[in-house]
């Protein structure tokens, strides 16, 4: 474990954080290590935290990976508060299971591992972890009602706490052909129908700028970019890698759309991310994503909702949103109003932390 971080009063309300290795690498940013890394630092100002990153292509560890998850949870005193991200946690139960029975085990669900990974053996392994943690933590009401469902789980060790988001200046607004798509580029998150959509509409002035990892699945970034040149869309449909900080801020300045076409989502912080920044959002009605967009103040959506893996609808959404300026300005006053409810980093941390004071036995504060 790395040294405890936070106010130093003493063990007695340390909780032990447990992160995949990659959680500040910049060239693989995500929306999970994001929410890691935000609510550590903010968990640190009221409780010792005492973290370390296990290294690992999780969910399917290699053996070193495998030894620094036993080794991290064998080196927490008995009775200790564990918060694992389930990413980490969910693949490997013969490790987390046994630690289970002394340590008092919290596991952070960022999307179910059925849901990214596909039908395999993970969902089983998933379900054994969860169903041994002490509490299980996710990220909005419908990934808690997900598991409950799928996994059988007692709802009273479910918990929710939602990713925050942090106020951003608005963004200009252009004429719409400014589109942008953040997200890792892996099957999950649909770059295929994005391109396959865009392709249909190659008439219009429009360019799409794609800000994701693109070393997660290389294989499917190939064929994303295959795709793109396939259509002849080269130039108009950029790959940028993985942006962060003034670079991702300068790529949202630039936008007039965000379109997120996953074909899974737990809760989709892109969303928010757009909508802290005045941008509409066109995505796909799938997880919690509708939630996350949610209504303006007035009831307006602040963006379009398509079935998941519908090409001809997002074309269609498309084609209304670059032909309709009328559209454009709706939905954009929408999104402005619903830039000042959204949930803040504070309020994130503030449902984990009760979450974990439970977990210690603590008097409600």
């Amino acid at each position: 474990m790395t040294a405890s971080r936070g106010d130093g009063t003493g063990t007695s309300r340390e909780v032990h954080v447990v992160l995949p290795g990659d959680v500040d690498d910049p060239s693989v940013p995500s929306g999970g290590n994001v929410y890691d890394r935000r609510v550590c630092e903010l968990l640190a100002a009221g409780r010792p935290v005492r973290e370390v990153a296990v290294p690992g292509p999780w969910p399917l560890p290699h053996e070193a990976g495998r030894a620094a998850l036993a080794r991290a949870l064998a080196e927490a005193p008995d009775g200790a508060v564990v918060l694992l991200d389930g990413l980490v946690a969910c693949g490997v139960p013969e490790i987390v299971v046994p630690a289970a029975r002394r340590l008092r085990l919290a596991v952070l669900v960022h999307l179910p591992l059925a849901d990214d990974a596909g039908p395999s053996d993970l969902d089983g392994r998933e379900r054994e972890v969860l169903r041994a943690a002490a509490a299980v933590v996710t990220t909005s009401p419908w990934a808690s009602r997900r598991l409950i469902q799928h996994h059988g789980l007692d709802p009273a060790r479910l918990h929710v706490a939602e990713p925050g988001t942090d106020p951003a200046p608005v963004a200009p607004f252009g004429d719409g052909t400014r589109l942008l798509c953040v997200a890792s580029l892996t099957p999950r998150k649909g770059h295929d129908l994005l391109v396959e959509a865009l392709a249909a509409l190659a008439a219009r002035p429009w360019g799409c700028t794609c800000a994701g990892p693109l070393r997660r699945d290389p294989g499917h970034a190939d064929r994303i970019n295959g795709l793109v040149q396939r259509h002849g869309l080269t130039g108009r449909v950029r790959l940028a890698g993985p942006l962060t900080g003034a670079a991702l801020e300068a790529a949202y300045d630039a936008a007039d759309l965000v379109v997120l076409p996953s074909r899974a989502e737990t809760y989709g912080m892109v969303v928010a991310e757009s909508l802290a920044r005045g941008i509409p959002v066109l995505a796909t009605s799938v997880g919690g994503v509708p939630g996350t967009l949610g209504r303006a103040p007035g009831g307006e959506i602040p963006g379009m909702l398509v079935p998941p893996g519908d090409v001809p609808a997002l074309t269609a959404a498309l084609r209304r949103w670059f032909d309709d300026p009328d559209l454009r300005l709706r939905l954009r006053n929408a999104a402005l109003a619903r830039r000042g409810t959204l949930p803040t980093w504070d309020d994130s941390v503030r449902r984990l932390a009760a979450t974990l004071a439970d977990l210690h036995g603590e008097e409600p504060r």
